[in-house]
C-alpha cells in the first residue's frame, strides 16, 4: 500500500527526532567509555615528565655527566608523546629553514597532487556507478560513452600516482641533504669528530647515525606526510559526498554515521592498546646494525694485525655474536608485527567490510527518492517512478556508495596504520635528535662518559654515575713561545696524571720529553693541540695553525702522492702558498723519499698509500709534511721509531736548520743531541724541566743503565736454575 504525502511527512518528522535522540545517547555512551582511558593517558604523560623529562645538570663550560653504559639517561622509550613532538618540531625547523625554500615548494606541489588524486578518486567512483547503471538499463551506447570517459580519466590518474611517488622521493632526498649538511657542519667544527669518539661516550657509532639513521628518518617523514595528508582529505571529502548524496535521496544517515563512528573508535582503541613499542624496537635494531657495521670496519682496519696474531677465530666469534644479537632483535620485531598485523587486518578488512555493507544498505533501503527540501513536483515524480528506473537508480547508488566507502575505509586504515609508522618515526627521531644534541654539546665542551661515583636517579630505578670537572683553565693565544702555568694534565676519563705543570718553551728551544708509559707525554701534546680541554691554570700558546703534530703512525689520506705530502692542504692552497713541485721534490730529498716519485709513477699517481708505503716511509712522509707546512712548533710523538738512526739524525738536523722548534717524545739516545732542554715525567705525577746539558745526559744514561740491572739479575737467577747451580 502506498503512503500518502501527509503520512510520509509525519513519519519523517518522527524519524528525525529519533535520529537526534539516538545520536545524543551514542555520544554520551562514547564519552563515558573513553573518559577513564583519556584520563589515564594524561596522568601517565604528566608522570613521565616528572620522572624522565628533566635534564641532568651540567656546567655551562664543560662537565662529565655519565650514565650506565655511556648513554644519556632516558627512562622512557621512544614513542609518540610530547618529547617526540618537541624533537620532531626542532628537526622540522632544520628541514624547512625559511618560508621560501625548495622544500616548501616541493611540499606544496606534493600536496596539490595528493588533493588532485582525491577528487579524481571521487569522480572515478561516481563514473563507476554510471557505468553499472548503463549496464543494468541495457544501454550500449551510453555504456561505450561512459567507458571512454573512464579510460580517458585513467591517463591523468596514472600520471598523478607516478608524480606522488616522484615528489615523495624528492622530498626524502631534500630532507636528507638538509640534515646531512647541518650534521656535517657540526661534526667537522671544533674537532667534534675527534671529541665525540674520544672525549664522549654517548654515541657508540657516529657513522651509523650520520648515514643510515638520517636516511631512515628522512624517508619516514616524507612517507608519513603522504600517508596522513591524502587519507585525511579522502575521509573528509568522501564522507561529505556520501552524506550529501544520501540526504538528496531522503535516506537515513544517522545509523550509518553511528556505526562508522563506533567501529572506527573501537578499532583505534583496540589497536592502540595492543600496539607494541615499535619506536623502541626500531631504535634498538638501528643500534645493533651500527654495532655489526663497526665490527666489520674494525676487522678491515686491523686486518694485518689480526692475521699476524691468527685471531680470526676470536673475530669470527665476535662477529657471529653481534649478528645473532641483530637477528634476534629483527625476529622479535617480526613476531610482534605478525600478531599486530593479524589483528589489524581482521578489524580493518573483515569487520569494516561487514560494517560497510550495513552502512551502504541502510540508506538505500530507507531512501525515499527525494530530499525534504525538494519541490512538490520532484517528490511526486519520485513516488510514481517505475520499478525498472528504481532498480537502476539503486544499483548506481550502491556502486557509487560502495566505491566511496571503500576509499574512505582504505583512508581510515592508512591513518590508523600510520600510528605504527609514527612510533617507528619516533625511534629514528630520537636517534637523529640525540646525535645532533651530542654534537652541539661536545662543540660547547660538555662531555659525558661512564665512571665516577654512584647516585640514585629521581625515579625509574635507573642508577646514574656522575663526575663533574669544570674547565676553569684559560687558553691565551700568543705569537711566540709556549708557557704552562699550573696546568693539570687530566684524561677524558677524569684521571689526574699531573696535578700541576709549569714550564716555558721559548722560540728556537728544542725540548726532549721522556718518562714511562702513561705518565702524560702524549696527553700534554693533546692539550697543546687543543684536542683536550684545559681544566685549570693558564696555557699560553700560538694558534693551532702554527703547531704541527706528527704521531707515531701517520695518517695516509685518499688521493694522489702529492696529496699525501701537502695534507691537509689542497692543491689550490699549495699554489697560494707559492710552493711548486720542485719545492716538493726538495722536501722529499730532505727525508730521503725522492725515490718513490719514480717508483710510484709521479705526483699524480693514486694508490692505497696506507698499504703501499712501508712503516718507515709513512713516518718519513709525516716528517715531510712538517717541512712543507713550516710550523713554529712541531710536536713529534715517537714519529721516527721505524726510521734508521742515520736518516733520523739528518731529518732532525734539517728541522733545526729550518728554525722549527721541536718538542719530541723519543726513547733513542741518539736524538738527545738535537735538543736543548728536557721535560722528564716520573710516572707518579712529578716532573722535572731544565737544560739538557752534558751532566743531564750522563745522568739519563746512568738511569737507563741502572733501570736494566733488575732485569739482568732476574735473568741471571733463571739461568742459574736452568744450569742446576744454587746461590751460596
Amino acid at each position: 500500500m502506498q503512503l500518502t504525502y501527509q503520512e510520509l511527512e509525519a513519519l519523517l518528522k518522527r524519524s528525525s527526532r529519533l535520529r537526534k535522540l539516538t545520536a545524543a545517547l551514542c555520544l554520551a555512551y562514547t564519552v563515558k567509555k573513553l573518559r577513564p582511558y583519556v584520563w589515564t593517558r594524561l596522568q601517565g604523560s604528566s608522570a613521565g615528565k616528572q620522572l624522565g623529562g628533566g635534564h641532568l645538570p651540567v656546567n655551562s663550560t664543560s662537565s662529565f655527566d655519565v650514565t650506565v653504559g655511556g648513554a644519556k639517561s632516558n627512562s622512557r622509550s621512544p614513542s609518540v608523546n610530547k618529547d617526540f613532538l618537541l624533537r620532531l618540531s626542532r628537526l622540522l625547523w632544520l628541514l624547512f629553514p625559511r618560508l621560501l625554500c625548495p622544500e616548501v615548494g616541493l611540499l606544496a606541489l606534493h600536496s596539490v597532487t595528493l588533493i588532485s588524486r582525491t577528487f579524481l578518486s571521487i569522480y572515478v567512483a561516481s563514473l563507476d556507478g554510471v557505468i553499472v547503471r548503463c549496464i543494468v538499463q541495457k544501454d550500449p551506447r551510453a555504456f561505450v560513452l561512459q567507458l571512454s570517459k573512464w579510460l580517458l580519466v585513467a591517463v591523468p590518474a596514472t600520471f598523478i600516482n607516478s608524480t606522488i611517488r616522484f615528489l615523495e622521493g624528492q622530498l626524502t632526498l631534500r630532507f636528507r641533504s638538509r640534515l646531512v649538511e647541518h650534521a656535517y657542519q657540526l661534526y667537522f667544527s671544533n674537532q667534534t669528530y675527534y671529541r665525540v669518539s674520544n672525549m664522549d661516550a654517548r654515541l657508540c657509532n657516529p657513522d651509523q647515525s650520520l648515514t643510515e639513521d638520517i636516511v631512515m628518518f628522512s624517508a619516514s617523514v616524507a612517507h608519513l606526510y603522504s600517508n596522513l595528508t591524502k587519507p585525511i582529505l579522502d575521509v573528509v571529502v568522501t564522507c561529505y559526498t556520501l552524506l550529501g548524496t544520501a540526504q538528496s535521496k531522503g535516506a537515513n544517515t544517522t545509523w550509518p554515521s553511528v556505526i562508522a563512528g563506533l567501529v572506527v573508535a573501537l578499532t583505534a582503541k583496540v589497536l592502540r592498546s595492543c600496539s607494541p613499542r615499535f619506536g623502541k624496537l626500531v631504535a634498538e635494531e638501528a643500534k645493533r646494525k651500527g654495532d655489526l657495521r663497526y665490527m666489520h670496519s674494525r676487522i678491515i682496519t686491523n686486518s694485518e694485525e689480526i692475521a699476524f696474531y691468527g685471531g680470526h677465530k676470536v673475530e669470527q666469534a665476535q662477529l657471529q655474536q653481534s649478528f645473532v644479537s641483530l637477528s634476534s632483535q629483527i625476529h622479535q620485531i617480526l613476531v610482534k608485527r605478525l600478531w599486530y598485523v593479524m589483528l589489524e587486518q581482521f578489524l580493518m578488512k573483515y569487520v569494516w567490510s561487514a560494517s560497510g555493507l550495513v552502512m551502504v544498505a541502510v540508506p538505500i533501503i530507507t531512501a525515499t527518492g527525494y530530499s525534504r527540501y525538494d519541490s512538490e513536483e520532484v517528490k511526486q515524480a519520485a513516488l510514481v517512478m517505475k520499478e525498472e528506473e528504481l532498480v537502476s537508480e539503486r544499483t548506481q547508488a550502491f556502486t557509487t556508495a560502495r566505491n566511496l566507502l571503500t576509499a574512505a575505509a582504505d583512508a581510515v586504515e592508512r591513518i590508523m596504520s600510520s600510528y605504527k609508522e609514527a612510533t617507528e618515526l619516533a625511534g629514528y627521531t630520537a636517534r637523529v635528535s640525540e646525535m645532533l644534541e651530542v654534537f652541539e654539546e661536545v662543540n660547547e665542551g660538555v662531555y659525558r662518559r661512564p665512571g665516577g661515583r654512584e647516585e640514585a636517579s629521581s625515579g625509574g630505578g635507573v642508577q646514574h654515575y656522575r663526575r663533574s670537572l669544570d674547565t676553569r683553565g684559560q687558553v691565551i693565544s700568543v705569537e711566540k713561545g709556549i708557557r704552562c702555568e699550573n696546568l693539570p694534565i687530566i684524561t677524558p676519563t677524569g684521571d689526574v696524571v699531573v696535578s700541576s705543570l709549569t714550564i716555558q718553551v721559548d722560540e728556537k728551544m728544542n725540548v726532549l720529553i721522556t718518562g714511562p708509559n702513561g705518565c702524560g707525554k702524549s696527553s700534554l701534546f693533546r692539550i697543546l693541540s687543543g684536542l683536550w680541554p684545559v681544566y685549570g691554570g693558564v696555557l699560553y700558546r700560538p694558534d693551532p695553525q702554527h703547531m704541527f703534530y706528527i704521531p707515531q703512525r701517520p695518517y695516509m689520506s685518499e688521493g694522489t702522492l702529492k696529496d699525501q705530502l701537502i695534507y691537509p692542504d689542497s692543491e689550490e692552497e699549495m699554489v697560494k702558498r707559492g710552493v711548486t713541485e720542485s719545492d716538493l721534490e726538495e722536501i722529499l730529498g730532505m727525508v730521503h723519499l725522492l725515490y718513490i716519485l719514480d717508483r710510484e709513477g709521479g705526483w699524480e699517481s693514486v694508490s692505497d698509500w696506507r698499504d703501499v708505503l712501508s712503516g718507515g716511509e709513512k713516518q718519513r712522509m709525516g716528517m715531510a709534511r712538517m717541512f712543507y707546512h713550516r710550523p713554529q712548533y712541531a710536536l713529534l710523538d715517537e714519529c721516527t721509531s721505524a726510521v734508521s738512526i742515520d736518516v733520523e739524525g739528518s731529518i732532525f738536523q734539517a728541522a733545526k736548520d729550518a728554525g722549527i722548534s721541536l718538542l719530541s717524545i723519543t726513547h733513542r739516545p741518539s736524538l738527545w743531541k738535537y735538543h736543548s732542554h728536557m721535560l722528564q715525567f716520573d710516572g707518579e705525577g712529578g716532573w722535572r724541566f731544565g737544560p739538557l746539558d752534558a751532566s743531564t745526559r750522563l745522568s739519563l744514561q746512568e738511569e737507563k743503565r741502572l733501570s736494566g740491572i733488575p732485569k739482568m739479575q732476574q735473568r741471571l737467577t733463571e739461568l742459574s736454575v736452568l744450569l742446576g747451580e744454587t746461590e751460596k
